[in-house]
This record gives structure tokens, sequence and C-alpha cells, in this order.
């Protein structure tokens, strides 16, 4: 657990930073949508793997990914300016989202326990106990974007 605090924490640092860096609207938005889709490409990895061939270091692989970029300080690339489509940079985020910070940070809390917890249940390599985890995760993914993703 102190792992896992000190990694939200670092993650959060360094999310800040980044935001800090003068980061343009359309740059924010850019690297959310990048990082959103490079969990998205893993976790069908993962998918594909249980459903066929099973490949335990390609699953871990995954699992780590998606983990550290679920703990990484996505956050700080929600600012102002990124509710709304800027410099030919599109985003699906509703107005909600800006309203609501302590329903993000639940559901954001929330996906990041599940992620951290897949990359653990994955280095197991119980096949029966991924598919269960990664159900959980998925579902953990899925109620931000019901909440607060436009289609």
């Amino acid at each position: 657990m102190k792992k896992f605090v000190a990694a939200l924490l670092l993650g959060s640092f360094a999310g800040v930073v980044l935001a800090q860096q003068g980061l343009k609207p359309e740059e924010m938005i850019k690297i959310r949508k990048a990082g959103y889709s490079f969990m998205a490409w893993n976790m069908g990895k993962i998918k594909a793997n249980l459903e066929g061939t099973y490949n335990k270091e390609l699953v871990l692989a995954s699992a780590n990914v998606i983990a550290a970029t679920a703990g990484s300080g996505m956050g700080a690339l929600f600012g102002p300016g990124t509710e709304k489509d800027v410099a030919g940079q599109k985003t699906r985020v509703k107005p909600e989202f800006f309203k609501e910070p302590d329903k993000v940070k639940e559901l954001a809390m929330a996906y990041i326990k599940e992620a951290n917890e897949l990359q653990k249940v994955a280095a197991t390599g119980d096949v029966a106990a991924i598919k269960v985890q990664f159900g959980k995760t998925g579902e953990s993914c899925k109620a931000c974007h019901e909440k607060f993703r436009n289609d």
C-alpha cells in the first residue's frame, strides 16, 4: 500500500509539473488522448490474450503500461481551455467533468486502484484471476466514460 501511495503522489506531482511547463490546451488534449489510446490498445492486447493464446509476458507488459499510465498524473491534462475542441484537437469530455471534481477524483482513484490490481494479478499468471480483474478494470474505466465522455 505504501508503494501505491508513493506512486500516486509521484504521478500527481509529475502531472502538476507537466501542466506547469506551459502546455497549451490543444497540447494537453493531444497528450491525454494519446495516453488513453495507449491504455485502450494495451487493454485490447490483454483481452486478445485472454480470448486466445495466452502469453504471460505480453499480458504483464500491457498491465504494467496501463497501471503506469493510469497513475501518471493525467488529471493535470484537463486544465483550463481543454473543456472544448481547440486548435484542431477534439475532445469528448462533457462539461460536467469540470463541474464535478469530487466525482472525477473518485472515479479516477477507482480506476487507478483497479489498474494497479490488474498489474499485480497479471504478475501471477493466473488466467482466471486476470479475467476477473480485467473485467473490474474495464468497468472502472467505463464508469467514467458513462458519466463524463461524449460518444
